[in-house]
């Protein structure tokens, strides 16, 4: 009875305009979330650190990149990294050193150990971050989906072990 009232964990997935990386990252996480049967316990959302255009969906190439591995992104909405994600988040992970930068600088100390990079979790990353595709093509879409996969992966793994989940 007593772990009927447990808080799910909050994860925050953050890159600049909330329309590609961060919100693949999303769909990427909570599809390993509910194949380890983890979505009573975990949480996840998405938010960009500056969005253009608050309320867009994802851009038409990154729904499709993630699509082709079974995960949709459609319903998701951009939105702003708020300064009360930093107290609510129990996580708030970077897709790249420039937004970490910035969550770095706003985020009040008391926080600042909740924020990482998503490459910190990918074994033997050859990477110290997540590319942007926005500018490229169809192909860097894909290879954020198969950056993110085994990254999210490594995450869960972390929060596992931290959180003692099963």
């Amino acid at each position: 009875m007593h772990g009927l009232f447990r808080k799910k964990i909050t994860v925050l997935m953050v890159c600049s305009a909330n329309i590609c990386r961060s919100p693949i990252a999303q769909g990427v996480l909570e599809q390993l979330i509910r194949e380890r049967g983890l979505k009573n316990r975990i949480r996840v959302d998405s938010a960009g650190t500056h969005v253009p255009r608050i309320g867009t969906r994802p851009d038409p190439r990154a729904i499709r990149a993630a699509e082709e591995c079974g995960i949709s992104i459609k319903r998701y909405r951009s939105r702003m990294l708020a300064p009360a994600d930093y107290e609510r988040c129990d996580y708030i992970v970077a897709m790249d050193q420039q937004n970490l930068g910035h969550m770095r600088r706003e985020c009040p100390q008391e926080y600042s150990h909740k924020l990482s990079s998503v490459i910190d979790y990918l074994p033997g990353a050859a990477l110290d971050e997540v590319p942007d595709p926005y500018f490229g093509n169809q192909e860097g879409f894909q290879r954020v989906v198969d950056l993110l996969q085994p990254a999210c992966s490594g995450f869960l793994d972390y929060l596992s072990r931290e959180r003692g989940l099963s």
